[in-house]
């Protein structure tokens, strides 16, 4: 009998398991911010943010946005859910809010929430968009006029490109940003999640996007995974998502192990390749480190040539100094040389030649002269003779 309740015990916890994994799960205790900070700290920078406290500004490059860069929407039974190809998107893109720094860019605001993608949809004629939704922001009130984004963080593609995994080929140019929203109208659509208890905004109607693409839409399964990451295989999407607490176990709220000054962090555009992200893609992130030592050692070497192809005249110079074996060994350079250096044109051997030019005439002229001097001379004295002879 003892033996047999036993069993029976056994069956039943069995039983609760699989029917509640979720749930299940969700007893694992311990986890706290803590995670977010632990996990999050080789891809970015922990920063003292006023008004939010610690917030983290990812080392993504400079043209990174929330909801934008590698990534792409699938659709699950809680709505239309964010795909990141980053290792760490489980994490910023589920949990949390993000906001704009005109200086710093991006940066994540963490909370204990788990959600499918915390942001705002619109819907015109054509186009569906979207924008991450700013911190402190219920769904209510998003849903309601007084909420309003800044143009340029709204991401619009046309309705029959919403489901390609490629979509960030498909943007629409932000210019076109203003035409549109002025023409759309918010879709405030959402899902109860009863087991976690919260409410998300599931994002555009499946049949509405179905007609869009001309195809049927099957929804992705969500598997918890039991650590950080994420991935998706075969119709179904493990995320790691677990119940987050405020505080540790101990009743302590943790902060980050290393909190940069607001101070030094960078631009974004200096920023990049300061703090890589080596394990998303590491032969990328290896290449853009050892392009940088490349470049220098390219620039001497432009140097070098540049000086070779200049180094004919500048090695001819310091030999003129030497202005004897300047004249002996390279005569037919001389010319050229001496159109680059006027001082060296006196002591080189052109003006020699100009000399013995000169001499040959003075000693053609003594003759010239004797002979125009020979006629007069001997006049007189053949009359002289002739005179005798008579």
């Amino acid at each position: 009998m003892r033996l047999f309740k036993m069993l029976s015990l056994l069956v039943v916890l069995n039983t609760i398991a699989l029917i509640k994994p979720q749930e299940a799960f969700a007893q694992q205790g311990g986890v706290s911010f803590e995670v977010f900070y632990n996990e999050l700290s080789p891809y970015g920078q922990w920063v003292d943010y006023p008004s939010y406290g610690n917030v983290w500004i990812p080392s993504a490059g400079p043209e990174f946005a929330p909801y934008s860069s590698n990534g792409y929407w699938i659709l699950t039974d809680y709505g239309w859910t964010w795909v990141s190809g980053y290792s760490w998107g489980w994490a910023p893109f589920h949990y949390g809010r993000w906001d704009y720094d005109d200086h710093y860019g991006w940066f994540w605001v963490p909370d204990n929430e788990w959600g499918p993608a915390w942001v705002s949809w619109r819907r015109s004629p054509g186009y569906y968009g979207w924008a991450p939704m700013r911190p402190g922001i219920s769904l209510s009130v998003s849903f309601g006029s007084g909420y309003t984004v800044s143009n340029d963080r709204w991401r619009f593609v046309r309705d029959r490109d919403f489901s390609r995994t490629d979509i960030n080929h498909y943007y629409i140019n932000r210019n076109n940003n203003v035409s549109i929203i002025k023409n759309s109208s918010v879709i405030n659509r959402t899902y109860v999640d009863q087991n976690r208890h919260s409410t998300y905004v599931s994002g555009p109607d499946r049949a509405d996007v179905q007609k869009s693409i001309g195809r049927t839409i099957q929804p992705v399964v969500i598997h918890d995974n039991e650590k950080p990451g994420q991935n998706l295989r075969n119709g179904q999407l493990q995320i790691y998502r677990p119940q987050v607490q405020m505080k540790d176990a101990n009743g302590r709220r943790p902060v980050p192990s290393n909190v940069v000054n607001l101070k030094d962090v960078k631009r974004p555009t200096d920023r990049n390749g300061v703090n890589p992200i080596p394990s998303i893609k590491p032969a990328n992130d290896n290449r853009q480190n050892v392009q940088p030592a490349k470049s220098t050692i390219v620039t001497p070497t432009v140097d070098n040539k540049q000086k070779q192809q200049q180094g004919r005249p500048l090695n001819v110079t310091p030999a003129m100094n030497n202005r004897q074996k300047v004249q002996q060994a390279r005569p037919t350079n001389i010319p050229p040389v001496m159109n680059n250096k006027q001082k060296v044109q006196p002591p080189r051997s052109v003006i020699p030649p100009k000399k013995v030019q000169q001499q040959q005439p003075r000693s053609v002229n003594p003759l010239k002269e004797n002979r125009s001097v020979q006629p007069s001379s001997p006049k007189p004295n053949r009359n002289e003779n002739e005179n005798g002879k008579r």
